[in-house]
């Protein structure tokens, strides 16, 4: 009698491919926090004193935004699995208007601080501060580069229920965008 063994892969969500870049920018990102926190424990009051003045509701309300827009994005894989591209779109575009609001917030945020005078040259924390979430910004941008491309090939009916892997690698991308942002929020606007 021969016995077969179940062919159990696990494949992750996407394109492989994105799964490398995604690492890469975790990496990067992480050896950013760690060096954000070790400036910080060499600079504790410096830390305190700059980070008292930025606006923690601003932080918030993007946090907000993000994991909401990252639902969006689920459901989106979630429709497009059942073959159902125009609700693909309409998530898609919904994820999209969310991105817009985090931008939108941070350029009001920015805007705030270098009318104030504040730049990378400032202090420490400033640095980090501007380099950190501006480093993110850009991604959030990227991110809704490839959100906008996926919309457009999903309106034309570019993806299926049998072929949505595109679909899967922009939101694998997009969650690694909020994934960033819900350790930068804590890390740079509430840890003391």
């Amino acid at each position: 009698m021969k016995t077969t063994i179940p062919n159990h892969t696990n494949n992750l969500p996407g394109d492989f491919a994105i799964w490398i870049f995604i690492f890469a920018e975790l990496l990067v990102f992480g050896i950013f926090f760690i060096a954000y926190a070790f400036a910080r424990s060499y600079n504790v009051e410096l830390f305190n004193t700059s980070q008292a003045t930025l606006t923690r509701e601003f932080g918030a309300i993007n946090t907000i935004v993000l994991i909401t827009s990252s639902y969006f994005v689920v459901q989106a894989v979630a429709a497009i699995k059942k073959n159902q591209s125009n609700f693909c779109v309409n998530w898609l575009g919904a994820a999209l208007f969310m991105g817009t609001i985090f931008l939108f917030v941070k350029i009001i945020e920015f805007s705030e601080k270098i009318s104030a005078g504040i730049s990378m040259s400032t202090n420490l924390f400033y640095m980090f501060y501007l380099s950190l979430t501006f480093f993110h910004f850009m991604h959030v941008i990227l991110g809704m580069i490839i959100l906008a491309a996926i919309l457009l090939k999903a309106r034309r009916g570019g993806y299926s229920a049998t072929n949505h892997t595109g679909v899967e690698t922009g939101a694998s991308y997009w969650h690694m965008v909020d994934l960033v942002w819900i350790i930068l929020f804590p890390l740079v606007y509430i840890i003391h």
